[in-house]
């Protein structure tokens, strides 16, 4: 039988610890809610007793179950807290440490938590926990930024904005014209400049900018990375480094966006002149 190893990284490992987290976290703050205060009365003797649960041997002599006082200390500890605070085990709990324990799970799993009750769905919307997972999942520089709408709506709108960026390249390896011509917005400010220091402007010029380029191009086998991007309500404008060669360094390439009728359009490309041995190379490289 083959034994699949279980990543520390994967989603039902970090769900797994998050809730293994906020339970151990739940039941000290019981223990500690359960301690009697010093100078609390000692309870009335007329108050009946109450029962114990007992379990029969097979001597027919009664023994005490000692699950029954940790059942009775959560119960009591719980009824207790609920009583004196009317706030439930979890509202109890130190916002930062909340935050810090929803901070392991990734975007889907905060989603779904978000679905399970009332209580999960306002931890799960915590505006701290979105933040510390947009520092996670994109960038620290626009921890400054106070969005306008929440972290919650600024995550989603990046990450919206970012598989947008991504479906751009798709576009250029597939040398789909179609789809490039879809992808921008049809205006007469729209702009590009390739990597050759070619400069289009216009829709009708941009797109015949690139029909060229694909028609006359091979595939390219390039890397994105370093990508970073910036959402406002209207716009948005991506950053990132592309290599066909990791040896000969990278391009610098800004795309600007713009929303119109429910969607985003590329509105400005602008990609950065290889330089090499001084002289730039005059190949005309798109990414």
């Amino acid at each position: 039988m083959e034994i699949i190893p279980l990543s520390l990284s994967s989603q039902p490992f970090l769900i797994a610890s998050s809730l293994t987290l906020l339970s151990l976290l739940l039941a000290l703050l019981i223990l500690l809610r359960s301690k009697p205060h010093p100078h609390a009365p000692p309870p009335s003797s007329s108050s009946p007793p109450k029962p114990s649960l007992r379990h029969c041997s097979c001597n027919g002599e009664q023994q005490h179950n000692p699950d029954d006082s940790v059942t009775d200390l959560v119960n009591g500890g719980a009824a207790e807290m609920v009583a004196a605070t009317g706030a439930s085990m979890m509202e109890q709990l130190v916002p930062e440490i909340t935050t810090h324990a929803l901070s392991y799970l990734d975007y889907p799993s905060l989603c779904r938590l978000s679905m399970t009750n009332s209580l999960m769905r306002k931890a799960a919307n915590d505006d701290n926990a979105w933040k510390a997972l947009y520092h996670k999942d994109f960038t620290l520089e626009q921890d400054s930024v106070t969005p306008v709408n929440g972290w919650k709506a600024y995550y989603a709108a990046t990450r919206a904005i970012m598989n947008v960026n991504a479906q751009f390249f798709n576009i250029i390896r597939e040398r789909s014209l179609p789809a490039m011509s879809h992808f921008w917005l049809n205006a007469d400010y729209v702009k590009c400049i390739h990597a050759s220091g070619e400069f289009f402007s216009g829709y009708n010029a941009v797109i015949q900018s690139w029909q060229l380029l694909f028609n006359w191009e091979q595939g390219l086998d390039f890397q994105v990375r370093d990508v970073r991007a910036r959402v406002l309500t209207d716009m948005a404008w991506v950053t990132m480094k592309t290599y066909v060669d990791m040896d000969a360094g990278p391009f610098n390439v800004t795309n600007v966006y713009e929303f119109h009728n429910g969607r985003w359009y590329l509105v400005h490309h602008h990609s950065s002149l290889l330089l090499m041995d001084g002289e730039v190379d005059q190949q005309v490289v798109h990414a």
